[in-house]
């Protein structure tokens, strides 16, 4: 006992050495991945990324805009009259409806102004040009210089003709954005400098410059697709958070991430959302995911960490149980050794001057063979069975002799014992088709282990009768008896009741192990009706002889 606790406790820091090994790094991983989920829950770390990359695509998308409203300004005042001509800037306007107002200064108090003549007929669309033509003279009459220079300078560094800045406009008592466009027209010196220049209407810019812009920016829309979001823009004025303009899917609603315009359309915002989502949705069903994957992968890890651990305390029980194994059958040998030597030298000094005492002894040498030869023949079927090199005999048997006989050699050492032995055998059974030796090797584990495990009250009883066809061997003994829940235990190898009255007596923990594959290789049976302290019942149930058992004769187990 004090062996086996020492044992036990050396293999407590084996599995704390795994505990610590496997499960607090495992451990370790899960709170520092839940803490990092949360960390991005509370940072909003999923919606940063979303916006930085929203800022990208805005930035993209006003490059994209800008460099569209100077090529169409570009081509424009690359037809605009010579800066002499101010009388034709009616046909100008007629050759593009999209321009609401065009103008032409050439010096101080000489401005020539002309609105879009088709819509002359709406009196505040007349009202609005000559507002303007009175607001644009003057102010060129005092900037016109600046504005040159302006000029020249951008056509110097980058390559531009023109400037294109806002124009606001009151309509409806709401005001309105427009784009004005102001450049140096063809006729414009250094000694005669002219300023010439156009607005693009709200009407223009919103119903068809922004929305084919927006649209290039953001090609393959379709309004009918919903299996996926999709990213929408829109341009609204910094005084009215209603859009501008909007791309062909814009649903409405307010845009996620904004972008004021930089230069060509100041006082302008560009906006970018999904459609039929938002970015705290998205971030929700990341960290939702992220969640429950990190609660699968838990799983599994703890999963395998639980059948990791479940091995190694396998290995560790079956090592103990191998250590045990070869302490038991040491001593095992060592008994009918240490006796047959102690008998045989006392036999050789010629000390027994009594011929019974002699055959005494003789007796007692042969038994203990005997019993070293079971014992060995044991470990031997163990090791074949382990290698699947284990063979049979199977042969018709008169089982009702095999039993008699099988007994027979073994009475003495059950009267010996002072056991009370009862024996019962059918006499109307069938022959069976078994391997003698086995059958026999298996009865006698059976008888030992009820003559071992018996101190107290010694009964043995043998009965073999006939049962569906076949044949049913049981052994009875009136022992310490098995616990129901180790019952299906005692068969595997290696194994031993935990009962103290068992690890005070020797043994291999091999013979159940070996009768339960004679059995099952017969193609029988073997079970156990016990209690502790009411003895047990070991039942081997052969069948008759059958295809399978025919074919498996002279074959591996």
């Amino acid at each position: 006992m004090a062996k086996s606790q020492v044992r036990r406790l050396s293999e407590r820091p084996r599995m704390l050495m795994f505990m610590l090994g496997v499960m607090l790094p495992a451990a370790a991983f899960i709170v520092a991945g839940v803490w990092h989920l949360r960390t991005i829950q509370r940072d909003k770390a999923i919606e940063a990324v979303f916006q930085r990359e929203y800022q990208q695509v805005l930035a993209i998308a006003e490059k994209r805009i800008d460099g569209r409203a100077y090529e169409i300004a570009e081509e424009a005042s690359a037809r605009f009259p010579h800066a002499s001509q101010g009388d034709k800037l009616e046909g100008f306007l007629v050759s593009h409806p999209d321009i609401a107002h065009a103008f032409v200064w050439t010096g101080k108090g000489h401005l020539e102004s002309q609105s879009q003549p088709d819509r002359m007929s709406n009196p505040e669309f007349a009202d609005e040009g000559k507002k303007f033509s009175s607001m644009i003279g003057p102010w060129f009459d005092l900037e016109s210089k600046d504005w040159i220079a302006k000029l020249k300078k951008i056509e110097a560094m980058e390559g531009r003709h023109v400037y294109i800045t806002s124009n606001w406009v009151t309509r409806d008592d709401k005001m309105q954005y427009q784009s004005l466009v102001v450049f140096m027209p063809r006729g414009s010196t250094a000694e005669h400098p002219a300023l010439g220049g156009f607005v693009y209407d709200t009407d223009y810019l919103s119903n068809k410059f922004f929305p084919q812009a927006l649209n290039e920016v953001l090609p393959n829309q379709n309004k009918n697709d919903t299996s996926h979001p999709q990213p929408v823009m829109m341009v609204r004025t910094a005084k009215d958070h209603t859009p501008l303009a909007a791309s062909i899917c814009w649903d409405g609603g307010s845009p996620e991430v904004e972008r004021g315009f930089d230069s060509v359309f100041p006082g302008l915002i560009l906006g970018i959302k999904l459609r039929g989502t938002t970015i705290a949705n998205i971030s929700d069903h990341f960290v939702r995911a992220a969640f429950l994957i990190l609660g699968a992968l838990s799983l599994l890890m703890g999963g395998g960490m639980l059948l990791a651990y479940r091995n190694v305390a396998r290995e560790l029980a079956l090592a103990k149980l191998k250590s045990d194994f070869v302490s038991n059958v040491s001593h095992e040998l060592r008994t009918p050794l240490a006796l047959i030597r102690l008998y045989a030298e006392t036999l050789e000094l010629g000390r027994l001057s009594n011929p019974g005492k002699r055959q005494e002894y003789y007796e007692i040498i042969r038994k203990e063979s005997e019993r070293l030869s079971s014992l060995i023949n044991n470990i031997l079927d163990f090791s074949r069975i382990e290698s699947g090199k284990k063979e049979y005999d199977f042969r018709q048997t008169d089982v009702a002799d095999l039993v008699r006989g099988t007994l027979e050699s073994y009475r003495f050492e059950i009267e010996q014992n002072g056991f009370q032995f009862e024996q019962k055998i059918d006499s109307d059974l069938p022959q069976v088709c078994v391997d003698r030796e086995a059958i026999a090797r298996s009865l006698l584990n059976l008888v030992n282990n009820a003559v071992k495990y018996s101190a107290t009250e010694k009964y043995l009883g043998v009965n073999l009768y006939r049962h569906n066809g076949g044949v049913n061997l049981e052994v009875v003994d009136h022992g310490i008896g098995i616990s129901e829940k180790e019952q299906p235990k005692i068969f595997e190898k290696f194994y031993r009741v935990s009962d103290p009255l068992v690890h005070d007596t020797k043994g291999s923990g091999l013979g159940l192990s070996l009768v339960r594959h004679v059995v099952q290789a017969h193609g029988g049976e073997v079970a156990v009706e016990s209690e502790p302290g009411r003895g047990s019942k070991f039942i081997i149930t052969l069948p008759p002889q059958t295809a399978d058992v025919q074919q498996a004769k002279g074959m591996s187990a």
